[in-house]
């Protein structure tokens, strides 16, 4: 029987506690770190042994999101699960282009978790039948928006995609090295484009959500 080595990021304490225990109970897979932030899971990630991780998204500091694209491209082997109260499509978009595989939300049963990790682990892509249809439809209207996104410049684009997130202004000028200000002029470019009068219309325009 293979050991499916894991480790498990989230900032819940309670939460993380409870999931180590039921988790430890199974015989093929073994708990080999549990991280309250991503910062210190990627402080250990070269040195941990690790098949799945069990990732947060909204964790403090860097999100979940930010810290699969980070470290998968260093081992592309490892297999991320998003384990999340969230189920949204921009979410899911971009825990996938992340580089996450699985998506499960936090109020799944203990047996649906660890036949997820037994899943992603055996070559799988897992994740509950609405989230699939989520991400089904997500792509399907990214495609649909993929010419008028190119419309735009890449720093207008990577705005666009960080509005689409959930950045702030500031969060997004200090991601994109800008000021605050320039931020707002890119905006106030954006805006005139789309013939929209807010964040909230522009992302719309380009991400619809009424799916």
């Amino acid at each position: 029987m293979s050991i499916i080595n894991i480790a498990l990021v989230e900032d819940d304490p309670e939460i993380r506690r409870s999931m180590d225990l039921f988790l430890r109970k199974t015989d093929d897979i073994s708990v080999v770190g549990l991280y309250c932030c991503a910062e210190d899971f990627i402080a250990e990630f070269e040195s941990l042994s690790l098949d799945v991780v069990l990732m947060d998204i909204s964790l403090p500091g860097m999100s979940g999101i930010e810290c699969v694209a980070a470290v998968k491209p260093l081992r592309p082997q490892v297999q991320y699960l998003m384990c999340t109260i969230h189920e949204d499509q921009e979410r899911t978009f971009a825990s996938l282009c992340a580089g996450a595989t699985g998506y499960i939300t936090k109020n799944s049963p203990p047996s649906r978790l660890i036949e997820a990790i037994r899943d992603i682990y055996n070559g799988g892509s897992p994740m509950s039948a609405q989230i699939a249809r989520m991400v089904v439809l997500t792509f399907r209207d990214k495609s649909k928006n993929t010419e008028l996104l190119d419309t735009f410049s890449q720093r207008e684009q990577e705005i666009l995609v960080s509005l689409a997130k959930g950045y702030q202004y500031k969060e997004i000028a200090e991601k994109l090295l800008i000021s605050i200000e320039t931020v707002r002029t890119y905006l106030r470019k954006i805006y005139e484009k789309l013939q929209v009068h807010s964040k909230v219309e522009a992302i719309n325009k380009i991400f619809p959500r009424g799916l």
